[in-house]
């Protein structure tokens, strides 16, 4: 089985790998683990790397921060892909590299794709991993508390990469152009709108990021200046229209208030308008989701109380299976929202509720409420007077739960709208029957 780095000429060598970072601080992102200081930075300039774990999105950094401590370490590098190895070549490399370590010589296994690696071929890796003939480092996509056998994962450090901002694949972009390694050379022309649109279609991939920006400068307008990249030759390449939309910025905030307003609305035809909007822009589902799920307690409520297990579920899928499958989950969730009856009574109760508790925050819990746990709190009245509801018939006390400061203090207004009605009926039949038996 032949060895190579990963830094193995081949022709043509697309922008990605031509770009590919060669020290520390050339990598785009992971601040977190790179800055200066940070513990794994420490352990790269110092040579002392230990097996590891390396778990993010694609196009985030995994291989080429392997690559990266293949050149600066003073250990054999092996580069092994899971797609395409078994038992045998792990034994092979496994015997090789025992042999090295005899000499005193370290070995440093990378294992991309570690997950795709069933339970015997990751044990397979155990027994020298143990002893030391190897330093494994895996990269992996899937959580790999799951995908990794949990013996050889406690031997591993892991370490999270984080999806690119679009601030870092911007600045990635710009390098390209200026980089000798990537279209330096010419004379390309992109006004820095078009390039930052690029960044936010990339979606914190910095791989799908180069790959674009490479075929943008191919399909580049001719000139005597030089290449000239336009709004259409943009849109051409991404298949799809690069709409003014910053996720950090006011239009991200605009966006997502117009879906609020639609859904609440009740107009479902804006609604998915404005979450296509959304989606299509490169905007992470789960955000979108995570806001969907507010709305339905903040703006529908009990007035059908399914309307947040729908937005809930919607978020599961959203995590299950991740754009573009997921779109469909998140506009049956919008246009149920828009279509549910609307009350904002839940909403308006916690903000009314949170006055008060923020006012009154040394008011006493009322003895009778207490939960008298020990001889002294019994001693002290804790407990004392409470009903237990449901030693009644009708499961109903007339006791009092509130600080004497608020007795008769209302939070909770339902509407008449959908099945909140019930509840609303329900309420007044409670208020009733404690005025009665108070």
């Amino acid at each position: 089985m032949q060895q190579d780095s990963l830094f193995s000429p081949a022709v043509p060598e697309p922008l990605a790998v031509r770009l590919r970072p060669l020290t520390l601080e050339e990598i785009a992102g992971q601040r977190h683990l790179l800055g200066k200081g940070k513990v794994l930075r420490r352990l790269i300039e110092q040579d002392m790397v230990s097996s590891m774990i390396f778990w993010g999105p694609p196009g985030v950094g995994k291989t080429t921060l392997a690559g990266v401590i293949a050149l600066l370490t003073k250990a054999r590098f092996i580069n092994f892909s899971a797609v395409t190895s078994g038992i045998k070549e792990i034994r092979d490399v496994m015997k090789q590299a025992e042999a090295n370590r005899r000499y005193g010589e370290r070995t440093i296994l990378f294992v991309d794709e570690i997950h795709r690696f069933n339970k015997a071929q990751q044990d397979a890796f155990l027994p020298f991993v143990e002893k030391g003939s190897i330093i494994l480092i895996g990269a992996t996509t899937e959580n790999p508390s799951f995908e990794v056998n949990g013996a050889l994962l406690s031997r591993c450090k892991v370490f999270v990469l984080k999806a690119l901002s679009d601030d870092e694949i911007f600045a990635l972009l710009k390098r390209a152009l200026t980089d000798k390694r990537g279209f330096g050379g010419q004379k390309v022309q992109i006004e820095e709108e078009l390039l930052r649109r690029l960044a936010v279609f990339a979606d914190g991939d910095a791989r799908k990021a180069l790959s674009t920006l490479e075929m943008v400068v191919l399909n580049a307008e001719e000139s005597a200046e030089g290449l000239i990249v336009n709004e259409a030759t943009l849109e051409d390449c991404t298949s799809r229209k690069t709409l003014l939309y910053d996720k950090g910025g006011e239009e991200h905030y605009n966006v997502i208030s117009a879906l609020h307003k639609s859904m609440r609305n009740s107009d479902p035809d804006a609604a998915v308008y404005w979450l296509a909007r959304m989606l299509e822009a490169g905007e992470d589902p789960l955000y979108i989701a995570r806001r969907v799920t507010r709305f339905a307690s903040e703006d529908v409520g009990l007035a059908d109380p399914r309307a947040l297990e729908i937005a809930i579920a919607a978020y599961q899928a959203c995590h299950f299976i991740g754009m573009p499958e997921c779109t469909v989950h998140l506009t049956q969730a919008v246009v149920y929202l828009s279509l549910a009856p609307k009350s904002n009574a839940l909403y308006t109760a916690y903000l009314s509720a949170r006055k008060d508790a923020m006012e009154q925050m040394a008011e006493p819990v009322p003895l009778h409420i207490r939960n008298g746990v020990t001889k002294l709190m019994r001693e002290l009245d804790y407990g004392k007077g409470y009903q237990y509801a449901h030693d009644t018939e009708e499961k109903l006390t007339a006791m009092t739960c509130l600080p004497d400061s608020l007795q008769g203090k209302t939070y909770y207004h339902p509407t008449n709208e959908g099945l909140e009605k019930r509840f609303a009926e329900r309420l007044e039949f409670i208020k009733s029957w404690k005025k009665q038996h108070g």
